[in-house]
């Protein structure tokens, strides 16, 4: 007996991963951004009597009551070549930014259910919220794009463009969702301070009115902004019928956009950097 090797039958036991922000691989992570944003989106209006409605609704009120007041109280409409059409449209591109960053700000604490399991990446829940206005975004385009039609202003190749603009808007809007999402848990204040930030962005971003009728001392502080480069190619490639072509327009602003896009990818990668080493504490502090 004394030959015997004694065995442990004991199993080995393998680590569990703790939470993360993108565990579980890229598949499993895009199948879960998807189904949740598809989710919220159908869940938005759910219920309600006017539906997807309400989606188009609000920022066509918001717009309304800005052209009733820029173009019958300041008089500014007059001074802008299809202003109106220019208006709606960075109405629009402006509450993509807004709506995608104001609820991604508590997304994290509204779905607490979710987060507190360990393996569910929450990097997924930021994301959903600004995929689920990218939705919203997409169908009120056409309508954007029939009023513009309908206003008179001709089709240009340059619309063909609008991809970039959407593109530069979701970088920093991405960037932002995330670092709010982030902070939240953590700092409760950020959501006030948030709201008070968005407002003051609204009216620093050439949303109302383009950059050029502005005097020359403001120009050089809204220069600053970073969403002010994709609003002025914004009216330069959809809006503006003096505005050049595609190739002819490479000596303009659209330096400026591209090189605003290479801030927005370093945004981005702080943004992310950000995400990762708060992912594993957030339950915690819920």
């Amino acid at each position: 007996m004394s030959g015997l090797v004694k065995v442990d039958a004991r199993p080995e036991l393998r680590p569990v991963p703790g939470p993360s922000a993108a565990g579980g691989g890229p598949r499993r992570f895009m199948y879960l951004l998807w189904v949740m944003s598809l989710t919220e989106f159908r869940m938005t209006f759910h219920g309600t009597v006017l539906g997807y409605l309400w989606s188009l609704a609000r920022p066509l009120l918001t717009f309304g009551v800005l052209l009733a007041v820029f173009t019958q109280v300041f008089r500014l409409g007059a001074e802008v070549v299809n202003y109106p059409a220019l208006l709606l449209l960075n109405v629009m591109l402006f509450a993509l930014f807004a709506e995608s960053t104001n609820r991604a700000v508590t997304s994290l604490v509204a779905r607490e259910e979710i987060v507190r399991r360990t393996q569910f990446p929450r990097l997924v829940v930021p994301l959903s919220v600004v995929l689920t206005e990218v939705f919203n975004f997409t169908l009120n385009l056409a309508t954007v794009f029939a009023f513009i039609l309908l206003y008179g202003v001709e089709p240009r190749w340059t619309w063909l463009l609008l991809p970039v603009i959407v593109l530069a808007l979701l970088m920093i809007t991405v960037a932002v969702a995330m670092l709010l999402s982030a902070t939240y848990p953590r700092l409760r204040d950020i959501a006030l301070i948030w709201s008070v930030m968005a407002t003051v962005l609204f009216y620093g971003t050439p949303v109302l009115y383009p950059i050029e009728v502005t005097p020359p001392t403001f120009q050089d502080i809204v220069q600053v902004n970073p969403l002010t480069p994709i609003f002025e190619q914004a009216q330069k490639w959809i809006i503006d019928p003096n505005a050049p072509g595609a190739l002819g327009a490479s000596e303009g602003s659209e330096y400026l956009l591209f090189a605003s896009i290479a801030l927005y990818v370093g945004i981005c990668v702080a943004a992310v950097r950000v995400f990762f080493r708060e992912a594993p504490r957030i339950a915690e502090e819920l």
